[in-house]
């Protein structure tokens, strides 16, 4: 059991039972209570602290008041033993104000507050009466100090007003002189803004006049531009050929050989296999040649494309390409994409080209001719992977060559004489040809022939 601090027994605790304050303390009193309670905080050990006060005993004063405040001021309300410990401390620190409270005169002189709190831990007796007292003085000063605050503020929104009034008696011309200045102004403005609207509108007109030429010289210019790369890759495809030829004719004149060599023994090779041919078609003895066979006239069995084409049958009739590539040492010249994009367009290119080349490897087996497919190569990301069937040579064009111009190039390379015919739809391609001497039929007779092959 804790025994009481020296000053306080059976009298304070007397007096505590018979006195209690009925109301909360005035703020201000409570304010002083916890400044006293931390002041006397310091000079106590840890043991004479309640248990809920004993984590603040390392703080300052300042810190104590700010942080334990509401924890102090509940320890001196319920705690006489704590209460009588800060009012032994009080005592030591403010004994003359302790000595007057105790005997019944507290100094007139001294604050009402600082006199309320003293009496609020001292307890002496008529403590509640001095607490009373001190909360009613502290609210007669602040209501006098509100009051002096109020009749000062009121004062100078007097003033205030009184000098707004004059500034509207004074300033009300001039208001009136500079809202006409501004109406003007406004006016003015508005004129200036309708001609700048004008000057906009008038300006937009121009600017889509201006944009529609710049669109018609633009598409003017991107025609010429693009007639002059085409013209330009045709120029650049001619001059490949042109050095491809002369590439050839060095090639050929290195090695002993020249191409006019090469095409007069080809020449020779189709009479020769058309001598036989006739030979064989008019059952003739090897005999050797009599007068009579100098004679100049007409050879029977003997016909060129020129003669097949005379004879009474369609153009879409397989019979027709059969009889072209009967002729001796016949070629025949396919346009390949020509020919797959008319017959199974929907195939992918991969799979077109090896249907068209294994027809055209069973159209070589049972003809006999030489057979030459021609692929577009120009826009060929890296080199077709792609073994030749037997009997057809499969070509594809080099960048900046079509597949044909290539054609063209085949048949200009062919002697004049020999039996050439072209598969392709193109019309521009035919014509070309034809005026070369070789012989055009379109795709879809080509189609016709390989169906009937598979």
């Amino acid at each position: 059991m804790v025994e009481p601090a020296s000053g306080a027994g059976p009298a304070d605790a007397a007096g505590d039972a018979a006195e209690a304050l009925d109301r909360p303390l005035p703020e201000g009193v409570r304010r002083r209570v916890v400044a006293l309670v931390s002041d006397a905080f310091g000079a106590l050990t840890v043991a004479d602290l309640p248990a809920q006060l004993r984590q603040y005993a390392r703080f300052t004063p300042t810190r104590r008041a700010k942080f334990a405040g509401n924890a102090m001021a509940a320890a001196v309300e319920t705690d006489p033993v704590f209460r009588s410990r800060v009012a032994e401390k009080l005592r030591e620190a403010q004994a003359d104000l302790a000595g007057a409270l105790e005997s019944g005169a507290p100094p007139a002189a001294a604050d009402p507050l600082d006199v309320a709190a003293a009496a609020f831990v001292l307890r002496p007796a008529g403590w509640v009466k001095l607490v009373a007292a001190a909360g009613e003085e502290a609210q007669r000063a602040d209501a006098e100090r509100v009051g002096e605050e109020t009749r000062r503020e009121l004062e100078r929104l007097r003033e205030e007003l009184e000098h707004v009034r004059e500034l509207q008696r004074t300033g009300g011309e001039q208001v009136r002189v500079e809202l006409e200045a501004a109406r003007k102004e406004a006016e003015s403005l508005q004129r200036r803004l309708r001609s700048a609207l004008s000057d906009v509108k008038r300006g937009e007109a121009a600017l889509r006049k201006v944009t529609a030429e710049i669109d018609g010289i633009r598409g003017e210019a991107a025609t010429r531009v693009a007639a002059a790369e085409s013209e330009s890759r045709r120029l650049r495809s001619r001059l490949a050929e042109v050095e491809t030829s002369l590439e050839t004719s060095r090639r050929a004149t290195r090695e002993g050989r020249s191409i006019e060599d090469m095409r007069l023994r080809l020449l020779l090779d189709t009479v020769l296999d058309a001598a036989q041919g006739l030979r064989r078609e008019l059952a003739l003895p090897p005999v050797n040649t009599r007068p009579a066979d100098t004679v100049d006239a007409v050879e029977p069995g003997r016909m060129t494309p020129k003669d097949i084409a005379a004879r009474a049958l369609s153009e879409t009739d397989p019979a027709l390409l059969d009889q072209l590539l009967a002729l001796p040492q016949a070629h025949l010249v396919v346009d390949g994409y020509n020919v797959t994009k008319t017959g199974y367009p929907t195939m992918p290119l991969e799979k077109q080209r090896l249907r068209l080349l294994g027809g055209l490897s069973m159209l070589a087996a049972q003809t006999g001719a030489e057979m030459t497919c021609v692929f577009d190569g120009a826009e060929l990301a890296a080199p077709v992977l792609l073994a030749p069937p037997r009997g057809v040579r499969v070509l594809f064009s080099k960048a900046g060559v079509t597949a044909d111009e290539l054609i063209r190039q085949l048949v200009r390379a062919e002697p004049p004489g020999r039996p050439v015919v072209v598969v392709s739809t193109d019309r521009e391609v035919a014509d070309g040809v034809a005026k070369a001497g070789a012989r055009p039929v379109t795709s879809a007779l080509l189609l016709k022939r390989l169906s009937r092959v598979s």
